[in-house]
């Protein structure tokens, strides 16, 4: 029985890499189910970029569909989710809010004004507390927020034109039709 507990644990590692590939196949990393979506935003007040004595609150959005898009200028995934925001920001028709994330404010303006700036504001969540609160894993990640303040998508990683156009613009659409 001593000799088998070396092959009995091999075999049982052998099956938990195999659950955990197959697991992958199945399902998308970047669409981790957020126990938010469906819920309030959560209540927020984060400085503005630009000038950190103004703060955006959640109250402020209310009445409109928006997009939180979570950046640093340290995110080697943000530099490739760049230049997509900077092509389709315009044509969702909704403000897009670029929440800075744990980030030196004078990093993240040289990064804006080097690589553009797709945002209609940014705030600024120096050490990641209130990121806590919206369930922020990393950076990039965006969320879709309806007009009543409630998170109806998250997406994990990079926003890709083809996520814009199969994703968010649909919902985006739906939501629109959807507003007060």
């Amino acid at each position: 029985m001593k000799r088998a507990l070396p092959l009995i644990g091999f075999l049982l590692l052998v099956a938990l890499f195999g659950f955990g590939i197959w697991w992958n196949t199945q399902h998308d990393p970047r669409e981790v189910p957020s126990p938010l979506i469906g819920k309030p935003v959560p209540a927020y007040s984060l400085p503005f970029l630009d000038n950190p004595s103004q703060h955006l609150t959640r109250q402020e959005m209310l009445g409109q569909v928006y997009l939180i898009n979570v950046f640093a200028s340290w995110c080697i995934a943000c530099g490739e989710e760049h230049p997509v925001l900077m092509q389709d920001a315009q044509q969702l028709g909704v403000p897009l809010v670029g929440y800075n994330y744990k980030d030196d404010p004078a990093d993240a303006k040289a990064w804006l004004a080097r690589h553009g700036n797709p945002y209609s504001m940014v705030v600024t969540d120096r050490n990641g507390v209130e990121a806590i609160n919206f369930g922020v894993y990393g950076a990039p990640e965006t969320f879709l927020v309806d007009a009543k303040g409630i998170i109806r998508y998250k997406r994990i990683g990079p926003l890709t034109p083809k996520v814009i156009a199969h994703v968010l613009e649909p919902k985006i659409r739906e939501l629109k039709r959807e507003e007060p």
